[in-house]
């Protein structure tokens, strides 16, 4: 097999399989496959060059503050005591090890998100039809395409069905493409007239078609443009945004501070080396920096559990806004029910029958054929592969005696029109032995009863029929048939006297978890709304029976939708509502009225005509089993469980997420203003100089980094689904957070300083090594207090972080270590703590862990009167 840039779109069909050595009838084989895909490598695009461990562990010492601080230090060195030196250092190394570590986590997960999101080929192998991953397709390999799918490769077709592809990311051109697969051009065709060809990329718009793959990854015509691009931009999350823009303000704030800490000690006689080190130390401490890293291994670590939940978050940003969200928009079928559609009932002349028909009226050889022969449902290891609702209905022919393989080789497809949402129908039509030639139509009732040759009185028995199976809770589709005097035929000319065959009632049961994860969302202040193009009857049947809707709850419809104004539509939603009957245009609407109430809206959608409604809304969700491609991409959030619940999962560890940043700022906040109001105020107290600038930057290590990186992890709080949804626009510092950082930061600075005031006043010479202990050990008790905002340590448990309570626990014996050991009093320039200073400094910690636990307590009372 040769790989040539040749003209695949000027050789016929037979030319290109015979060149790629694939059998069209039954495609590779799975070990030629194999052997393909180790010869040409995966079918991914080039990405952008990534930063190897080297540039990013160099990144780590790029920052202003910690070259300052280096360059500091040397000249420290040059002047005076090497030790110190050293381990200042030691402990900058030790920083930039740490956050190499969680940048490096961070890129990890990264990229294992970006693995879950590739997307899956249809192919057919060893003559069997299979799901494969997107990177897995080798050059030979035979795709099937349908409505939504992105095309995997670049692809010769051979065989296709009103097939229109929307090449936009190739050419430009706006408008879907029509192609022909018989259709040759010459070499130098460029791609916009290269109609028997499909690219990777590119979306199917309509119709269907099966294609030989050329080309793959880098080889493709978009691989070909990738490869231009050098780099990828950085993309940062809205709450990244707002955090760097907080700390470029708070860096000036803190220059300014430590410039006044510098001035006063100089003022003061103390050396000025001294002074220069503790005001970039403080700076280096007191300076946010990894804030957004930090955000950015908790938005990773989130959407890692969300993945393990079946929440696959393409997108880094829904992350941080689920916790915003106050409706979901749901589809029906598949998200709030199984999506295992099965025939429970017939209506045929006249007659109902439940489960299998058995005896009576009704061309039941037509049926069977019709249900064999009018869909693209193909036949897999596992079983029939394509829509549920297709399948169900091939099923069914099999239960009727019909054997689908051989009614598709007696009738043969020579034409079809596809299903359209606005029509509510499709036709397919076949070739008869004697050259005559039938159409097959399924749809709704409504489209389908309006296309056939019936009087009043049996449209009335139909129509009647029709909604006492939807109430309940089924879904009817009719079906139709007529012969066809000419092969030209239009759609109008076609789709005209029809005989109505039978209504099939199909059932697809609610999911077991989704009243529950209905009524979660209610607790949490959060509206669910159905949307879906089912009969009314239907969507209340399931809407009532999944608690979306009370008994006596409105059903509106499509139709009745359009009679209304945006005010009027807007108004709607301050009652418990569904909607039934809905086209796509329809639910854009419905999400831009609830945009203009204010509402922060989460939408379903699976199929094409889904995408501009999950861009419309604030987080698009689409459907990993039964979605088309292009919803996915459209999407901010996959299902990969097609699951109502699982949305509900999602917004929870969204919750769990933006909480935990909080927590972050929370503690590194309090543990900086602590720090910087002892340094700051002991001069104008008539202290000495409370801290050296190794004990700030150790403590910046142990007591801020190490616990900060624990509460990323945190459990969510019990009551996280029982509070309203946080709104859009609220500051990260609501709530109270920049009162506790303040408040409880003075509370430590405060005992730290009394602490020194004391050991001074005995004539200790322990003095700074009692206000450096004291400070850690109070950081650390605010730590285990700050994992709520409202529930009591005691009630958290003391294991349910187990991260936090090692990295404690290990905390204090390293800093006892410090404190009594030879090496750690020399390198640290502490001394060893009489019991009675060792006591006042886990005093201080219990007294700022009992600060934070009654302010919680009165915050919980607070919010239990309201």
């Amino acid at each position: 097999m040769s790989e040539a840039a040749a003209s695949w779109h000027g050789r016929s069909a037979a030319e290109v399989t015979a060149e790629l050595g694939v059998e069209p009838a039954s495609g590779l084989a799975a070990t030629e496959a194999e052997s393909r895909l180790r010869s040409t490598g995966p079918n991914l695009l080039p990405e952008g060059r990534r930063l190897r461990w080297p540039r990013l562990l160099l990144r780590q010492f790029t920052d202003f503050m910690i070259l300052v601080l280096i360059g500091a230090a040397v000249l420290a060195g040059m002047t005076g005591d090497m030790e110190d030196v050293v381990v200042i250092l030691a402990i900058v190394l030790l920083n930039g090890v740490v956050g190499f570590i969680q940048e490096a986590r961070a890129e990890r997960a990264i990229q294992a998100l970006r693995r879950l999101a590739a997307p899956h080929a249809l192919v057919r192998r060893d003559g069997r039809v299979l799901k494969i991953r997107g990177q897995d397709l080798v050059p030979g390999d035979l795709v099937l395409l349908e409505a939504g799918a992105v095309v995997p490769g670049d692809l010769r077709l051979l065989e296709e069905a009103d097939l229109a592809i929307q090449e936009a990311a190739l050419t430009g051109e706006s408008v879907a493409v029509s192609k022909d697969a018989a259709a040759l051009v010459g070499p130098e065709a460029p791609i916009a007239e290269r109609r028997n060809m499909a690219f990777k990329g590119t979306v199917v718009a309509r119709g269907r078609a099966v294609g030989a793959c050329v080309a793959t990854g880098p080889r493709t015509e978009l691989g070909r443009i990738a490869e231009l691009l050098a780099e990828s931009e950085e993309t940062l999350t809205p709450l990244q945004k707002r955090l760097r823009r907080f700390g470029r303000r708070l860096s000036w704030l803190v220059l300014g501070i430590c410039l006044l800490v510098f001035a006063a000690g100089l003022l003061r006689g103390e050396p000025l080396m001294l002074m220069l080190l503790t005001a970039i130390s403080l700076a280096v401490a007191a300076i946010p920096e990894a804030l957004p890293a930090v955000v950015t291994i908790s938005l990773a670590i989130g959407a890692r559990r969300m993945a393990a939940r079946q929440a696959l978050v393409r997108r880094l940003p829904a992350v941080e806004t689920l916790g915003s969200v106050t409706y979901i928009c749901s589809d029906k079928t598949g998200t709030l029910t199984e999506n295992r559609m099965r025939v429970r009932g017939w209506w045929v002349e006249g007659e109902a029958f439940a489960g299998d028909p058995g005896a009576g009226a009704g061309d039941w050889a037509m049926i069977g054929d019709l249900l064999a022969t009018s869909n693209d449902v193909a036949q897999g290891p596992e079983g029939w592969l394509g829509d549920p609702t297709e399948v169900a209905l091939v099923e069914a022919a099999v239960m009727l005696g019909t054997d689908p393989q051989e009614a598709r080789r007696r009738l043969p497809r020579v034409g079809e029109f596809p299903f359209e949402s606005e029509l509510q129908r499709m036709v397919t039509i076949h070739q008869l032995a004697g050259g005559q030639r039938l159409a097959f139509a399924k749809g709704s009732p409504e489209a389908i009863l309006a296309l056939c040759e019936l009087d009043e009185a049996g449209r009335a028995k139909v129509r009647e029929a029709a909604d006492r199976e939807a109430a309940k809770g089924r879904r009817l589709l009719a079906l139709a048939w007529r012969r066809l005097e000419r092969p030209d035929l239009g759609r109008a000319e076609v789709e005209c006297g029809l005989t109505l065959l039978a209504l099939v009632a199909l059932e697809d049961p609610p999911r077991e978890a989704v009243a529950e994860a209905v009524a979660a969302c209610h607790s949490a202040g959060i509206r669910a709304v159905m949307l879906t193009g089912d009969h009314p009857a239907t969507a209340r049947s399931i809407a009532v029976e999944t608690g979306l809707l009370p008994p006596d709850g409105r059903v509106l419809t499509g139709p009745e939708l359009d009679t209304l104004d945006d005010a009027a539509l807007e108004a709607l939603f301050a009652e418990s509502i569904a909607f039934a009957r809905v086209t796509p245009e329809h639910k854009i609407r419905i999400v831009r009225a609830l945009k203009s109430r204010g509402e922060f809206v989460a939408m379903t959608g699976d199929g094409v005509n889904d995408a501009p409604a999950l861009k419309q809304a604030d987080i698009g969700v689409a459907m990993g089993e039964s979605g088309t491609d292009v919803a996915r991409e459209a999407s901010d959030m996959v299902l990969l469980d097609d699951n109502f619940a699982t949305i509900v999962n999602a917004v929870r560890e969204g919750r769990r997420m933006y909480d935990n940043v909080r927590r972050f700022i929370r503690y590194a906040m309090t543990g900086n203003s602590a720090e910087i109001l002892a340094i700051l105020l002991a001069p104008f107290l008539g202290l000495p100089l409370p801290l050296l600038p190794i004990h700030i930057l150790w403590v910046n290590l142990v007591t801020d980094g190490l616990p900060g990186l624990a509460l990323a992890v945190e459990p969510a709080d019990e009551g996280v689904m029982r509070r309203p949804p946080r709104p859009p626009e609220e500051s990260l510092f609501a709530g109270g957070l920049w009162q506790h950082s303040l408040g409880v930061g003075a509370l430590i600075a405060a005992l730290t300083l009394l602490g020194l005031a004391w050991s001074l006043s005995t004539g200790s010479e322990s003095w700074q090594t009692l206000a450096f202990t004291t400070l850690v050990f109070a950081q650390l008790a605010n730590v285990l207090s700050v994992r709520s905002e409202t529930r009591s340590l005691w009630s958290l448990g003391l294991g349910s972080n187990r991260l936090l309570l090692w990295i404690v626990l290990v905390s204090v014996a390293v800093q006892l270590l410090i404190v009594y050991n030879p090496i750690g009093q020399r390198w640290f320039n502490v001394q060893p703590l009489t019991p009675l200073e060792l006591g006042w400094a886990a005093g201080s910690a219990a007294v700022v862990f009992a600060a934070v636990e009654v302010g919680k307590w009165r915050r919980a009372r607070r919010g239990k009167s309201v």
